[in-house]
């Protein structure tokens, strides 16, 4: 009799999670990766995000701790997720190609040492990458998040978070879980530095 799909997909969460939460490189990368960010929202810069799929949704989740609040009441931080523009994704989509959905934001909406999270499980992404790219010809801070198979995409990225999973779903959990860590410091930063 086969194991509970359920259960076996949280054991393999449970697992991956041990793993990161233990990896003293990981977790130097995500602190590294939160100090990025804060320096750049703390000079008045901001954050812009992107992915495909279920990478989407957490570009957008992202942006609203980021805009909104974590967990403290505070100003807003200046934070996009790429991701929600429909006309801009299907004109650009249309005009240029689904590879030049997000670089083409990136050229439009991002300044020198603004940062760019681009999120992609695979390291693969033809749109993400084209986004890297476009980022760093223009100054920005360029951040990857992505799985174990995605470790090329550090010649693209300033900051590199790869998680310890193959696994799409379990990839994408482990980037949420870091990102509201990231997050969480990011808010004690700018609140204690006097950007309240």
């Amino acid at each position: 009799m086969s194991k509970d799909p359920i259960s076996a997909h949280l054991e393999l969460s449970r697992a991956a999670v041990e793993r990161a939460a233990l990896d003293v490189h990981l977790l130097d990368s995500a602190r590294k990766i939160a100090e990025a960010i804060a320096k750049a929202l703390r000079s008045g810069k901001k954050l812009l995000i992107a992915g495909n799929g279920g990478s989407a949704a957490d570009a957008q989740h992202i942006a609203a701790e980021i805009v909104g609040r974590y967990k403290k009441d505070r100003p807003a931080y200046a934070a996009i997720a790429l991701t929600t523009d429909t006309s801009a994704l299907t004109a650009i989509g249309n005009d240029y190609g689904f590879e030049q959905v997000f670089a083409r934001q990136v050229e439009g909406l991002g300044q020198r040492d603004d940062v760019l999270l681009a999120i992609t499980t695979s390291g693969r992404s033809p749109n993400i990458l084209a986004a890297l790219k476009s980022a760093q010809q223009q100054g920005l801070v360029t951040v990857g998040f992505t799985g174990s198979n995605g470790a090329g995409l550090a010649s693209c990225c300033d900051h590199l978070l790869v998680v310890p999973s193959e696994d799409t779903a379990v990839i994408q959990q482990l980037h949420m879980a870091f990102a509201h860590g990231i997050c969480h410091v990011i808010e004690q930063t700018l609140t204690q530095s006097g950007r309240t």
